[in-house]
């Protein structure tokens, strides 16, 4: 079963506390499908998805994110890297230093909406030592880490809804 992409929207947040149990496969790559479908500049999907079970290697993130723990918690880390050569391949400088980012952001932003859909809890980590976990997941120098997406189940009781600016805070409409 899953949720109005709205619900989604609304109800996700970081989840740090994760219960042991592994998500099933099909659940998995349904999630992973959803990052791979995200929209890239000139759909050249400048991303990889290093999806991370063992402990050991979690371990090693964890380390080289300032021992964030939901990271050695988690059942699954996914790494997304992106490929700056890809993107400036078509797009030069801009390619390299921004759309890649932006893309692989997108893609990290549609599995954090498809794991609320279906029932999985996420916690996107974006402070860590890029040098570090690129090492520990052993990716080819070329690629850049971008985030990392701890996923399970919740063992956190849930959270009341956040409150956030009011659109008139941060919309400006131009005619």
């Amino acid at each position: 079963m899953t949720k109005d992409i709205f619900d989604c929207i609304r109800e996700s947040h970081s989840v740090r506390l994760f219960k042991s149990e592994q998500i099933p496969e099909p659940t998995l790559t349904r999630i992973l499908d959803a990052g791979n479908m995200a929209p890239s500049a000139g759909n050249l999907q400048p991303w990889y998805f290093y999806v991370v079970q063992d402990s050991a290697v979690k371990a090693k993130l964890s380390a080289a994110s300032f021992n964030q723990e939901q990271i050695s918690d988690a059942p699954t880390v996914v790494v997304i890297l992106a490929d700056p050569a890809r993107s400036n391949e078509r797009y030069g400088e801009r390619g390299a230093q921004l759309y890649c980012l932006q893309d692989s952001a997108a893609a990290a932003q549609n599995i954090l909406l498809a794991a609320e859909g279906l029932g999985i809890a996420a916690c996107w980590v974006g402070a860590f030592d890029e040098r570090k976990v690129q090492e520990a997941v052993e990716a080819p120098p070329r690629l850049r880490a971008v985030a990392m997406i701890c996923l399970g189940y919740s063992g956190e009781q849930p959270k009341e809804y956040k409150e956030r600016l009011r659109l008139n805070e941060v919309v400006k409409f131009i005619h």
